[in-house]
């Protein structure tokens, strides 16, 4: 889903909110009490953040469950994506939301399995590169990840074993360096 109205990208820019679509790609379809659950806050605000997503399309009510008080919540689509006009706030949310789950990850990495800890990687590398050739390299990343991208709508497909792992790809142009005069 590409998000282009001011208003849905002010509605999105709640971490709350943001935690809401991720725990959704993961659970599946859940209830605002299995949201709650998952992601240690109160069925009430999980329920009013739910609706708010609903309003601006992100989420709406699975198929029923039989039971009338169960009211189960889906995904309209797994990925969202914004353009950057309009998208300060919501951007500022986002990345502050990814570099406190990086940093989460630090804090507990020691108390983690050696496997996880050995497989686990952050780095970076600041790279001359032109406009269209750092388009094609966010081209490339998001194909290597696709081949995983099934599992989030197949449970199935997932493995024995398999963990959520946040991925969180980014290029960020530098600030440009002042041109000396070596005359």
């Amino acid at each position: 889903m590409r998000v282009t109205d001011p208003r849905a990208m002010r509605a999105l820019a709640h971490p709350l909110r943001l935690d809401l679509i991720e725990a959704l790609t993961v659970l599946g379809p859940a209830t605002a009490a299995a949201c709650a659950r998952h992601l240690g806050s109160t069925q009430a605000l999980c329920s009013f953040h739910l609706r708010q997503l609903a309003k601006y399309g992100f989420v709406e009510q699975a198929a029923d469950s039989g039971d009338r008080r169960e009211r189960p919540w889906r995904l309209t689509d797994i990925e969202q994506s914004w353009g950057h006009e309009n998208a300060e706030h919501l951007d500022r949310v986002f990345l502050q939301r990814e570099a406190d789950k990086m940093l989460s990850w630090v804090d507990r990495s020691k108390t983690e399995p050696d496997t996880w800890r050995q497989a686990a990687f952050a780095g970076g590398a600041t790279l001359p590169v032109t406009a269209d050739e750092l388009a094609d390299i966010a081209t490339q990343l998001r194909a290597v990840l696709a081949p995983y991208v099934d599992r989030l709508t197949d449970h199935e497909r997932r493995p024995a074993g398999a963990r959520s792992v946040r991925i969180m790809l980014a290029g960020t142009p530098q600030h440009p360096l002042e041109e000396r005069d070596d005359a």
